[in-house]
Formats: structure tokens, sequence, C-alpha cells
């Protein structure tokens, strides 16, 4: 009967432990959030957002808009625009990497919004944390 027993141990460990470590991966990859991504193609400078309100908390969907020109006499025109996540981050990458480029970041959500100004002379790629409706 003893060896009854450690079976159904086994038996019993052997089916719940796949089902455990399933349940772990689900737990990890839910917590990983993927940050969108607006991507210009014209350049390897980029700018990422992390958006919070005046709580700190993190904006779902803050929208992030920019519009570029470039080519010759920058006679081209571009617009770009992408949500945050529910982290409250959000990228814009592919920029030109110009020395003098400046862009202005318009980022709204709801009736709050905030600019945000990007000199390539400081360096070509951007990290912004983005407080809406603190003044």
């Amino acid at each position: 009967m003893i060896g009854g027993k450690r079976i159904y141990r086994l038996a019993v460990l052997a089916l719940t432990a796949p089902v455990l470590i399933c349940m772990t991966v689900f737990v990890i990859a839910a917590q990983e959030q993927v940050v969108p991504v607006v991507d210009a193609h014209l350049g390897k400078c980029s700018a990422d957002f992390t958006v919070k309100d005046k709580g700190r908390v993190p904006l779902y969907d803050a929208k992030i808009d920019v519009s570029l020109r470039y080519g010759f006499l920058g006679l081209r025109k571009m617009s770009l625009q992408v949500g945050t996540n529910s982290d409250g981050r959000a990228r814009v990458a592919g920029l030109p990497d110009k020395s003098d480029k400046t862009y202005h970041f318009q980022i709204t959500s709801g009736i709050m919004s905030e600019t945000v100004v990007m000199h390539t002379s400081d360096g070509c790629n951007a990290v912004f944390d983005v407080v809406l409706g603190e003044k």
C-alpha cells in the first residue's frame, strides 16, 4: 500500500506541475507590455515617452503627435501619431538624425495637453517623462 500512495503523489505532481508552469509564464507575459512604436523611417533618432496624470498614474491611450518636414528644402511633410499603452509608454522612432533638427511633440489626453520639444543637437535619442494636468 505504501507504493500506491507514492505513485498517487507522483501522478498528482506530474499533472499539476505543467499547469503551474503555464500559469507562471502567463503571469510574466501579462506583466510585459508592448510599447507602441510609430516609425518615420527617416533616420536613427527616437523619442521615448512615459505619460502620467498629475497623480502620477500612467495614462492609457494618450496621443503623441509630431509633424516632420524632410527632403529637399524641407518640402515634404509627414504627420505621425501614436497612443500610449497601459503603462503610459510610447515611442516615436526613425526621426531624421541631422544635428539642427527640432521636433515639437504634442501630447494630449482628454482636455489635458502638453508640448515637448526635442533638439537633436542635445542628443539623438531622447527620453521624456510627461505629466499632464500639472501647472
